[in-house]
């Protein structure tokens, strides 16, 4: 299976077809209701063959994204910035092996299947793997807190993420069954997409 771990200046490990199927059925066999992906809306995500760094994140961590994923995140982050407006970088790729890590931590920590998957996608599902996903914060806002829709970097991404293809994925009331999380915003590539991330 793909560990995630990397020498400095690496990109993380990604799951081939064969390691990915491991990750579905290992997660199946820990609590995964098997209609999963019909019942939450949900597909699997596909991780990509590159990756490109996009710097440092909150904790130091070096961070990647897809190509053109990241390509787009820069101009956005460097526009933001030219408006005032820092975007810092909580979490970007990861695969789906690193995915049913969090999972197993989750449940030796006394949580249940449902509880997890209020707040993170199952392995496999989760758009962070295909790498076009960023968490983000800014200063004076803890990460991953719904404080940040607050934040003027939530106001900033709310107007004009769009321009760079980015889309909040996971709103109030969303049908995915996934708590409202104003951090997380997908790059898409379809025009149909982009012009629905600007809706």
């Amino acid at each position: 299976m793909a560990t995630g771990v990397t020498k400095a200046g690496e990109p993380p490990a990604r799951c081939d077809a064969q390691q990915r199927a491991a990750v579905l059925q290992e997660a199946r066999r820990l609590g995964i209701p098997a209609d999963y992906a019909s019942t939450r809306r949900l597909r699997l995500q596909r991780e990509p063959k590159a990756l490109v760094s996009i710097g440092e994140d909150v904790h130091a961590r070096m961070q990647w994204l897809a190509p053109r994923a990241a390509r787009a995140f820069v101009r956005m982050r460097e526009a933001a910035a030219g408006d005032g407006v820092a975007l810092q970088v909580v979490s970007a790729f990861r695969s789906a092996d690193y995915q049913l890590g969090i999972l197993k931590r989750k449940l030796d920590r006394g949580e249940t299947i449902a509880q997890i998957l209020t707040v993170s996608a199952a392995p496999g599902y989760s758009e962070h793997h295909s790498g076009r996903v960023v968490d983000l914060t800014t200063p004076g806002y803890a990460a991953l807190e719904e404080a940040f829709e607050s934040s003027p970097a939530f106001a900033w991404l709310t107007s004009h993420a769009h321009r760079f293809g980015f889309a909040l994925s996971y709103p109030r009331d969303n049908p995915h069954g996934i708590a409202y999380e104003p951090w997380h915003w997908c790059w898409h590539s379809r025009p149909e997409a982009r012009a629905k991330a600007k809706d």
